[in-house]
């Protein structure tokens, strides 16, 4: 299959957009067409355990690669969740189910990809001939940043850096980050909020003058941020994978459609949703809940992409966004693939914070998608409410989605005729990744330290406390460095040396 650029300039190899990471003119790679999955071959999926389902799913895609080769690669990434179940699911009450996707070795969602990723880059290297070091460059809200890091800790001719927003993740994020092991790795604090982190990142893919710089020194720029389709890929795989859950667990028939609520900050999770979607899943709508940095649900009203507005910080930093990367690519398929209409709007992203899409447009995308929002309090007393009545402790960012996903069925409840299917609500993150918010929400108490909180938690909920999070206590801190916007690239030339 090949790729082509949302902005109209470039087609390349699955192997190539993946190394890429972002194409030459600034767009974003996206498949140049959708790979069908049969209702047969769906039944097929139904006897597969969650690796040979995402291999199939990301063997549709990425058919340069060998099929059994990535197979083994999923398998071996996969093997390091908890229990063996890289994304189970998780029956609330009739019509209500939690999607749990933190259960690998950051505690978040990212893991899905980037326990993956490395093995795709390395290997579409070598489908590609390049024999240079490669430079991952990371722009992080919180949790991207230790999946990278992580997921690419000491692999051999990589090296990775994150940038993340100084104050703009959580503490226990931050110390996921700042004791990371490993000898090709690093992390700088950036003084901004993730904006900056991202516009930085980006600036540097855009630049010759970078890329030219990092050649002489034998370095190639990749990119672990959902903007690669090798991050986004993965993420398509799950939503398969509960599909198949549901109707091997009798809860659902094959075909039945089934409504996905997901918390969305850069749009990668809620568009991997859209992908299977595209590809023949049986979905009926996608929820895309936001924070108070609603950017998303007023584009979903007015059709008006705004991102000159004030931002604020919330107990989900993940997402604290206001420049959805990804909905680029959907911004490209609503408007029937029209790499220059694109081109221009992206162009006023940059240069006014803004643009709109058409009416036609705004209309397909309503059909597709709700857009709902929680404030602070809002998110706090769904957290409580819900752990009273299930027993079941959600993250912040879960907590966001629930909120929403809850606003929508009560709004469907009031509707004449309206169409209602079970609802999956992907949960992002562990609750022990967020415990001051969390324990506030539940018990109303506050705790300076994330640890006493995690503790606290544990005694409310007796939910499992991760062992990786238990160890981060004792872990020397080894990255302090910060730096503002405009010095974001001499971090990189003085981190490769």
């Amino acid at each position: 299959m090949r790729f082509i650029s949302t902005r109209g300039e470039e087609s390349v190899t699955g192997a190539q957009a993946i190394v890429k990471g972002i194409a030459s003119d600034g767009g974003l790679f996206v498949p140049e067409t959708f790979p069908a999955v049969s209702g047969t071959e769906l039944e097929e999926m139904l006897g597969m355990d969650y690796p040979e389902r995402a291999a199939f799913v990301l063997h549709k895609y990425l058919d340069d690669y060998d099929k059994d080769e990535l197979l083994a690669a999923l398998k071996k990434a996969y093997s390091q969740f908890d229990e063996g179940d890289a994304a189970p699911l998780v029956r609330v009450e009739n019509g209500m189910y939690m999607l749990e996707l933190f259960h690998g070795p950051t505690c978040a969602f990212k893991d899905m990809a980037l326990t993956v990723l490395p093995y795709l880059l390395r290997k579409g290297c070598d489908l590609c001939g390049i024999k240079e070091d490669i430079l991952v460059l990371v722009a992080t809200s919180g949790d991207t940043g230790k999946a990278a890091l992580e997921g690419f800790k000491d692999a051999p001719g990589i090296k990775v850096m994150v940038f993340y927003p100084d104050d703009g993740v959580s503490k226990m994020q931050k110390l996921q980050m700042c004791t990371q092991d490993g000898d090709n790795v690093n992390v700088v604090a950036v003084k901004g909020n993730f904006d900056d982190c991202q516009t930085g990142v980006k600036k540097i893919f855009g630049s010759s003058e970078c890329a030219a710089k990092l050649r002489e020194k034998g370095y190639l720029l990749s990119s672990a941020n959902s903007i690669n389709f090798g991050r986004l890929a993965p993420q398509i795989a799950y939503y398969f994978s509960a599909y198949c859950d549901l109707v091997t667990s009798d809860q659902i028939k094959m075909g039945d459609k089934v409504d996905f609520t997901v918390p969305t900050g850069n749009f990668g999770n809620i568009l991997a949703a859209y992908y299977a979607k595209k590809m023949g899943l049986p979905v009926g709508k996608l929820v895309c809940a936001s924070n108070k940095n609603n950017v998303l649900t007023d584009f979903w009203e007015r059709g008006v992409y705004d991102s000159k507005r004030n931002f604020y910080k919330t107990m989900s930093p993940s997402m604290d966004i206001l420049v959805s990367s990804n909905l680029e690519r959907l911004i490209f398929e609503l408007s029937g693939r029209n790499a220059a209409l694109t081109k221009e709007r992206m162009a006023a992203l940059s240069a006014s914070g803004k643009y709109s899409i058409r009416a036609e447009e705004l209309k397909q995308y309503r059909a597709e998608f709700y857009a709902g929002y929680a404030n602070e309090s809002d998110t706090v007393d769904c957290m409580y409410e819900f752990f009273e009545s299930y027993g079941y402790p959600m993250d912040t960012h879960t907590g966001v989605a629930m909120c929403v996903a809850q606003r929508y069925e009560e709004m469907l409840s009031k509707e004449t005729n309206a169409e209602v299917h079970p609802m999956v609500v992907v949960s992002t993150a562990s609750p022990y990744k967020f415990p001051q918010d969390v324990l506030y929400a539940l018990t109303g108490n506050d705790v300076k330290d994330s640890f006493k909180g995690i503790k606290r938690i544990n005694l409310l909920t007796a939910m499992k406390v991760p062992e990786q999070l238990k160890a981060i206590r004792y872990k020397p801190i080894r990255f302090k460095e910060s730096a503002t916007p405009a010095k974001m690239f001499d971090e990189v030339l003085k981190f490769i040396g």
